[in-house]
């Protein structure tokens, strides 16, 4: 499994001054919150947690005050939940007059396993920048050390690098200011009647809760910026839970004031400093620009957002109309990524198909609500795609689709089908009754963002029970292992799987991972 950079270094971006006013307008103002410390922790072997590493609670926090540390002692500190902000600690001394400086060097983490890792050994293909991690200098005690960076952290280690022999540091008042831009939801709960399902909810609202910062980020450890596949479905959790209109509309904005000269948007967006696009550009996430405004309109019926969008929304679709043939082939250029998982070891163009078929019926719905003529044409075109894909990738004898030269028969090709409503209901439930048959257990699949699209696939066809299950094996299982919020990658039969060479980058609050809240409150009253 991976996944190449694009550089695209020659690509010019337009910067519409009108649209990022806009998108300031909707900019939100954070909530701070305090969060103490509560206690003192260490890891112990635990082969029910995530890599066989637990936590087991040695100490309260006003317990911290008494330590004396000194040269390698260390300290866990648990701030009880997930945080996303600033980390802040007194720090004293005792002894002799400090003769030399402090240093400490303080690790952060979402999970007890990443503090297994150390930074110097790692070598994956991420910048080993994003390793949570600083070595702090102290000339004088007492302080207080109040950290300017973000960090996203359950876990706090502190390591005393060094003191000197004749005096010892001592630690108190430790606590977070943690920062979303909805204040939480805690006591407002669903009751799905059925504990583990309430659970899975509950860490799914978390999840999103902390996203939710500037922008939707897709994880605030890593890479804290504006991806359009993961905003399609915050928005959808959002909808179901917050329902923040404005940060939707201001990362649309977003997306839409910066296209490629040629019309085209990027992937992501980077928003902590400048508004930057990134050079890179993926066929699917372009064409959930139009579905993630189609969506907003759905719940909202905003017409000042879409006339302003529209013609951005319209203009995705006339790039990757290009790239249809005569048949009604959808085939992009081997240039043009198409994400649909982390894994690349199953042929996708069938599900690339399915999604193409999924975006153009949004955008019908968006024309229509336009009065744009154009609606004609693509509604022609919607059929000779849909036409397509039932003469030409369903296999009659098997009641499956199949994708690529070598007629692969794979789990994303009939979820995308269903979900593209290319079949009518009792012919979709049938596919996936088959791939329920075939393809279950789930293999290869490393991301909560495909089991989403799995697991709404057999909701849609009317599979519930099958769909309650699943959750509960996927999201359900992050949570046996110890999660606090949903992770970007998980793949239950390799729980240690990292895209990037190792654990200690991987982002353990993601945002395509949220949607179980979506799909409990779209989907749950069908069972």
């Amino acid at each position: 499994m991976g996944f190449k950079f694009q550089i695209n270094d020659d690509v010019k971006f337009n910067h519409n001054m009108d649209l990022l006013t806009k998108a300031d307008n909707y900019k939100p103002e954070l909530h701070i919150t305090k969060v103490k410390a509560k206690s003192i922790v260490e890891l112990n072997e635990d082969p029910t947690k995530l890599e066989g590493v637990g936590i087991k609670r040695i100490g309260g926090i006003n317990d911290l005050s008494k330590m004396k540390l000194t040269r390698d002692d260390q300290v866990i500190i648990d701030m009880g939940e997930h945080c996303v902000g600033k980390f802040n600690l007194h720090l004293s001394h005792i002894g002799s007059p400090m003769d030399s400086p402090l240093a400490l060097k303080i690790k952060f983490a979402e999970m007890p396993n990443e503090l297994t890792y150390k930074s110097e050994d790692y070598d994956g293909w991420l910048s080993k920048a994003w390793i949570q991690e600083e070595v702090i200098h102290l000339d004088q005690l007492p302080a207080d050390l109040n950290l300017t960076r973000r960090y996203a952290f359950r876990y706090v280690q502190i390591s005393v690098i060094d003191t000197s022999p004749k005096w010892q540091v001592m630690l108190s008042e430790p606590y977070a200011t943690i920062t979303s831009s909805v204040t939480s939801l805690e006591g407002k709960w669903p009751d799905f009647h059925d504990d583990e399902l309430n659970e899975i909810y509950k860490v799914g609202v978390k999840t999103l809760h902390d996203c939710m910062q500037d922008v939707f980020e897709d994880g605030p450890k890593r890479d804290r910026r504006l991806w359009l596949g993961d905003l399609r479905l915050q928005a959808l959790a959002n909808y179901s839970t917050f329902d923040n209109q404005a940060l939707v509309k201001r990362c649309l904005y977003l997306f839409g004031a910066m296209t490629a000269t040629d019309g085209r948007i990027s992937a992501n967006v980077f928003t902590n400093q400048e508004y930057v696009p990134d050079d890179t550009f993926m066929y699917d996430y372009s064409l959930f620009f139009i579905t993630t405004l189609a969506d907003f309109e759905d719940q909202h019926n905003d017409m000042e957002l879409l006339s302003d969008l529209y013609l951005v929304a319209k203009k995705q679709w006339e790039v990757m109309e290009g790239f249809i043939s005569e048949e009604g082939m959808v085939k992009p250029p081997k240039e043009y990524t198409v994400f649909v998982d982390w894994s690349t070891k199953f042929d996708k163009s069938t599900a690339t198909q399915a999604i193409t078929i999924y975006a153009i019926k949004k955008l019908i719905k968006l024309t229509t609500q336009m009065d744009d003529p154009v609606v004609n044409h693509y509604q022609e075109l919607c059929n000779k795609l849909v036409s397509y894909a039932k003469s030409e990738l369903f296999d009659e004898d098997q009641g499956l689709f199949i994708s690529g030269d070598q007629r692969e028969v794979n789990i994303a090709s009939q979820v995308w089908m269903v979900l593209a409503d290319v079949l009518d209901m009792q012919e979709s439930k049938e596919v996936m009754k088959k791939a329920l048959a075939t393809l279950f257990p789930v293999k290869g699949i490393a991301t909560p963002y495909m089991y989403h699209h799995i697991d709404e696939a057999l909701f849609k066809s009317g599979l519930s029970d099958e769909a309650i299950k699943l959750m509960k094996g996927y999201w359900g299982k992050m949570i046996d292992l110890g999660a606090d919020t949903y992770w970007e990658a998980f793949e239950p039969e390799k729980p240690n799987y990292s895209p990037y060479g190792s654990p200690i980058v991987n982002s353990y609050c993601h945002a395509w991972s949220c949607t179980p809240v979506y799909l409990l409150k779209k989907y749950f009253n069908l069972k």
